[in-house]
């Protein structure tokens, strides 16, 4: 039975509106659930799209690196200047490729990289998952070459090619890391990462290349702040979608996200909803990221859960959306565990919130570095922005390169000291400056092993001084 209340209708005694920017009659209430859900699921796919467009649409942006489907290499390390990732390394000089596969596949040459340096090319695609990797883990140091495809190309590998990369999304990112052993190291960087190229496959075929695929009129993105409130948030996310076919594991909830008109290239019309529909999305954005605190606070602030929970592919992730959220939010484009761990600082050993007032150290005993192939380092960020801290001795991390400049313990350890103030000369080569106000600190193991990944080894805890 169905009566009319003023645009509103009861059904079998629930209360729904028919709202004209909806295509179907929908209660408050499920719009609500279905906000929150959905906002939980898409914010990786916006806050990605943010960085992307500020790196390869945005001609007149300071982040700008170069157009689609052409190598950017930056031939230093991130500064706080740097700020469009939230918890970027300053540990290896990134190169990026912004990859558009509409029209045909593209072909990645990487040179053959000197033993003992770490190189690595992460491919991420719109969903931020990590579909595949290139470098010293996954495919060795030597000279190769590898052709990326999206999701509508059957073509035969062509010769020469060592692997065919797939991806299930048109637009991808790939992010390159290229190890910097100390400041006189950087002329090495620039000569490997004048190696890297990027070409489409006509092109490496020796072959007229294929038509461009029809132009894109992107949409500006929000910024990251409005990412949390505004509801052009959801318009957003219905024009990435564009780029990327549904994955069947996904149907059900993508038919749930469309009774609430988040599809693919359509209009999110936050002006046409009703009052009553607009306050249910709202509230339901509020719900997911008070759900994200709880799961902060309660998992990964507590060690339950860790970005080794939080990074990978779609199967590994396996509908754990937020957990792929919370990544996002904190680290976003972090590797898969097998190619590097992030044990994290939030709190100190007391479960206290990190502040500068504060002072703190980190020893690492005998034998008790971190457990790595690679190399290590500690980083530090400051809140609320997650990027690095501008400091008087420009020093933004500690990391196993420089352990021949740090002061030994007595009995061969090493102690680090976290504070605002110089810990003193006799100290200050340990030093990590902090922030006055609050800030976290990110462990990175690159290439980790085992004891790391299996557990036996776990980062020593931050102990406050005072």
């Amino acid at each position: 039975m169905v009566h009319s209340i003023f645009g509103a209708s009861l059904v079998f005694g629930a209360l729904v509106f028919t709202d004209p920017a909806l295509s179907q009659p929908i209660s408050p209430e499920e719009t609500r659930a279905i906000a929150k859900e959905a906002y939980i699921w898409g914010f990786p796919l916006v806050d990605s799209y943010r960085v992307q467009y500020s790196y390869f649409v945005d001609k007149g942006g300071s982040e700008f690196k170069a157009p689609w489907n052409t190598i950017y290499n930056n031939a230093r390390v991130y500064t706080p200047d740097d700020r469009a990732i939230q918890t970027p390394n300053s540990d290896t000089p990134y190169s990026y490729v912004g990859a558009d596969l509409r029209a045909e596949p593209i072909v990645l040459t990487v040179p053959a990289v000197d033993d003992g340096r770490y190189y690595s090319l992460q491919f991420i695609d719109m969903y931020t998952f990590n579909f595949a990797y290139v470098g010293s883990r996954a495919t060795g140091n030597e000279a190769h070459r590898f052709l990326l495809a999206g999701p509508n190309w059957n073509g035969e590998t062509p010769a020469g090619i060592k692997e065919v990369i797939r991806s299930e999304t048109d637009l991808n990112f790939i992010l390159y890391r290229t190890q910097l052993f100390s400041p006189d190291d950087i002329d090495d960087v620039k000569t490997i990462q004048a190696g890297y190229k990027v070409e489409p496959l006509s092109v490496f075929l020796g072959e007229p290349e294929r038509p461009a695929a029809p132009a894109i009129d992107f949409l500006k993105p929000i910024e990251a702040e409005e990412e949390k409130t505004s509801i052009a948030f959801f318009n957003q996310l219905n024009f990435i979608l564009q780029f990327g076919p549904t994955n069947p594991a996904e149907a059900e909830i993508r038919e749930r996200f469309a009774k609430i008109g988040i599809e693919p290239g359509k209009a999110f019309d936050a002006a046409a909803l009703s009052p009553e529909m607009r306050k249910a999305i709202e509230d339901g954005m509020a719900d997911a990221w008070a759900e994200f605190e709880s799961y902060k606070k309660n998992e990964i602030d507590t060690g339950k859960v860790s970005s080794a929970d939080g990074f990978g592919t779609r199967a590994f992730l396996d509908g754990r959306y937020l957990d792929r959220m919370a990544s996002a939010v904190l680290g976003i484009y972090g590797n898969s565990k097998e190619e590097a761990l992030y044990p994290a600082y939030f709190v100190d050993a007391t479960g206290q919130p990190l502040a500068g007032s504060d002072r703190y150290t980190i020893r690492f005993a005998p034998g008790e570095l971190p457990p790595v192939n690679a190399f290590w380092s500690l980083t530090l960020y400051e809140l609320p922005a997650s990027l690095l801290y501008a400091n008087p001795i420009n020093r933004y991390l500690i990391n196993s390169s420089m352990l021949p400049s740090l002061k030994n313990d007595a009995d061969g350890g090493y102690t680090l000291y976290v504070q605002h103030d110089s810990p003193g000369a006799s100290e200050e080569s340990n030093w990590l400056p902090a922030p006055a106000g609050p800030f976290f600190l990110v462990m990175r193991l690159y290439w980790p092993k085992h004891e790391a990944l299996d557990g036996a080894w776990t980062a020593p805890p931050l102990q406050p001084m005072n």
